[in-house]
């Protein structure tokens, strides 16, 4: 539960303990005892979710002494926000099971990264430039030095104000010495102006898909639009991966919403219904009772579905609590992340998604919401999120696209962009499992090679045999391809997933430009990527 909701937890229960204080006076001895074990029941519930908050803050504390297999998070902070962050961060990764280690900046040395696999990084930029004053020896040990880090991968949330000339450049100058010491970037880095909460709801979406889809309360209250889910096409029948749906979202009636190739919709997903009635039926509550959840009049059912679940040990204590102190003692469900398929001239946004499972056979929560939950014609809670980093290029220079399964939908939003540009020099390469079942967007893709969108198009499909298998496969094969295009100007945009193929990718293109033509690349812009 975060520290927002657990503080509206601790208003509710006072009130609801003044309100049974006074009620003590006019009611009966039946209904005043029943009044005062509902305020006795809630109040020991928010003293559980207190205790619990306290114990593991005291644990993030506690981790600054291990570090045998944990995910290393390392703070430089100025005023003390990139801190906080970093404390959120290690105690979100802590909460989903994964072994954390926070330090400052200062407390890091060559030889602990060398030790570690896997970092993250929050760090904040001051003045015109600099290193906060805790990391300034950090930046004179070792920005100069050359320790080699291939083991380890990292990401990096950077600080700043775009009002200063140089925007973040800590984060940045960081970035540059990790990547000349080998180390592996598990996303591009992330920056953030001001607190910026859209980046900061980014990093979080990267959280989770670090700790395998772990549901990772959102850090700010969540602000959506009501879209309407008007179609649902599964994509891929008989494939051997997971099921793949075409969705098509219209807007809020009136709405002319806005945004541009390469931007997220951020979806607040709902829990299944029969699991909301379940849950109600435990409690004794009635799912029509009226109660006010994030600003707006609606049902119980309606609120507790998109609420975080409530703990087990919990129930039983909950027992008789009134509804609308449930709802105020619970966390919003968090969003998840999804590239845009569609461009606004389309006039609905499209979403490419793949549904996931749990170990125990349950639905992933915004996946599951989406493409088997949600009756068609549903709302669907959704905001947009701009992501300037995977815009298209401003000009006409070619475009390499790479990527495989759902990360297929933040490209086709560019070779829209890219068409109604008149902007034909695009290379696509694309992998997925079989050409039979899993050639998305099949017919538009032969439509755009037809009239010259495309100028080419590569498939890498891993279960048909042969070469190539994967995308990175497709890369290699084509090698001088790619080099004669980066030389002609090239820009190189890639979209999928995180664990595999953004890294194969990485590893192809350094070894077929070099690892420091790519990072040049990277700092001119034309090495960009969306991964999940």
């Amino acid at each position: 539960m975060s520290g927002s909701t657990m503080s509206s937890a601790i208003a509710g229960a006072g009130w609801l303990a003044v309100a049974g204080g006074v009620a003590l006076s006019v009611l009966g001895p039946s209904r005043m005892a029943m009044a005062a074990g509902v305020a006795a029941a809630y109040a020991g519930f928010c003293g559980a979710v207190v205790a619990h908050h306290r114990q593991r803050r005291a644990k993030v504390a506690a981790l600054a002494g291990t570090d045998d297999g944990a995910t290393l998070v390392v703070y430089a902070s100025q005023t003390g926000f990139a801190e906080q962050l970093a404390l959120q961060t290690a105690t979100a990764l802590q909460g989903a099971g994964l072994p954390v280690q926070l330090l400052s900046l200062a407390e890091v040395d060559g030889r602990r990264l060398q030790a570690c696999r896997q970092a993250l990084f929050v760090v904040s930029t001051t003045g015109e430039g600099d290193a906060p004053d805790s990391a300034s020896g950090f930046a004179r040990r070792l920005l100069a030095g050359a320790d080699g880090l291939q083991r380890l991968r990292y990401g990096i949330l950077a600080l700043g104000d775009s009002s200063y000339a140089r925007f973040c450049a800590f984060g940045h100058a960081l970035e540059g010495w990790l990547q000349r010491q080998r180390a592996q970037p598990l996303f591009d880095l992330i920056e953030v102006d001001n607190g910026d909460a859209g980046a900061l709801r980014h990093w979080q979406n990267h959280l989770s898909a670090l700790s395998g889809g772990a549901e990772i309360a959102d850090w700010e209250r969540p602000r959506y639009e009501h879209w309407r889910l008007a179609q649902r096409h599964y994509l891929n029948p008989g494939s051997q991966g997971a099921p793949a749906f075409h969705l098509v979202l219209a807007p809020p009636d009136g709405a002319a919403p806005d945004w541009q190739a390469g931007d997220i919709a951020e979806i607040g997903p709902c829990h299944a219904p029969a699991e909301v009635d379940r849950l109600l039926a435990q409690l004794g509550l009635d799912g029509a009772t009226p109660v006010r959840c994030d600003g707006a009049d609606t049902t119980l059912a309606a609120a507790m579905a998109t609420r975080m679940p409530l703990p087990a040990p919990h129930l039983a204590a909950m027992q008789g609590v009134a509804p609308q102190q449930l709802v105020d003692a619970l966390a919003p469900l968090p969003h998840r992340e999804y590239s845009i398929a569609s461009l606004p001239r389309d006039g609905r946004l499209e979403l490419l998604v793949r549904q996931t499972r749990h170990d125990d056979g349950r639905l992933g929560l915004a996946s599951g919401w989406l493409t088997g939950h949600a009756a068609v014609g549903s709302r669907i809670a959704l905001r947009i999120r701009a992501n300037r980093s995977f815009h298209p290029p401003a000009d006409d220079r070619p475009l390499i696209l790479v990527g495989n399964g759902t990360g297929l939908a933040g490209l086709r939003a560019q070779l829209k962009a890219r068409a109604a540009a008149g902007r034909r020099r695009n290379w696509l390469l694309f992998g997925e499992r079989s050409a039979r079942h899993d050639a998305f967007f099949a017919g538009e893709l032969a439509g755009w090679l037809a009239d010259g969108t495309l100028a080419r198009a590569d498939h890498a499909w891993s279960r048909d045999g042969g070469a190539p298998r994967y995308v990175q496969d497709a890369l290699r094969l084509h090698a001088d391809g790619v080099r004669q295009w980066v030389a002609d100007g090239a820009a190189i945009y890639v979209c999928g997933s995180l664990q595999g193929m953004a890294g194969g990718v990485h590893d192809a293109l350094a070894e077929i430009l070099g690892e420091d033509a790519l990072r040049r690349l990277a700092d001119d812009g034309r090495y960009r990527r969306d991964v999940y």
